[in-house]
């Protein structure tokens, strides 16, 4: 019975020390974004030392994404009504044509900042392959976070308040 219980206590001890080790790995710094450049369709050009003060919103899309389609709307409004408390939307088309691209905005326009894949190298680093995906990058070059998919206007509201811009809370935040 003895044996049993110094087993026990060493047993429980060992894993209140697993246990600790785990909190402190899991509250590790956050993670510096990776060094990329991007250039809009515009030619407007961009990279981490000219985002640095901003909260940068990169939205990764495809012309046949339905969901990608049906976010655009609401992912444009948030990048105007961010944009005067210092928000840049790149929205980056992954794995399309120019022309594919071109002929897909004229009837679908946006409003925001189109950057293609080969103007870039963030979609490689972000493993762009389920779409949307959307990476914000807070004002000191840091990830604040990443949400692979659609969940919607007050999700990715709540995703760039991780970046320190908050927004007003709207009622019919999750309605088309």
């Amino acid at each position: 019975m003895r044996v049993r219980i110094i087993f026990l206590r060493g047993a429980l001890s060992g894993a209140l020390l697993l246990s600790a080790f785990g909190l402190a790995a899991g509250s590790k710094d956050k993670e510096p974004a990776p060094h990329f450049s991007a250039t809009t369709t515009a030619g407007e050009k961009f990279t981490n030392d000219s985002i640095k003060g901003k909260v940068a919103l990169f939205e990764f899309w495809t012309t046949w994404c339905g969901f990608c389609a049906d976010e655009a709307a609401f992912v444009d409004k948030i990048g105007k009504e961010l944009g005067p408390q210092g928000l840049i939307l790149l929205a980056i088309n992954v794995g399309e044509s120019k022309k594919t691209v071109k002929k897909y905005l004229e009837q679908h326009p946006r409003n925001c900042k189109i950057v293609m894949m080969e103007d870039t190298n963030l979609a490689a680093m972000y493993q762009a392959n389920v779409y949307p995906i959307y990476v914000v990058i807070d004002r000191d070059g840091f990830i604040a976070g990443t949400q692979r998919g659609a969940a919607g206007e007050a999700a990715l509201r709540q995703l760039i308040s991780r970046a320190g811009i908050e927004s007003s809370d709207d009622s019919d935040a999750d309605s088309p």
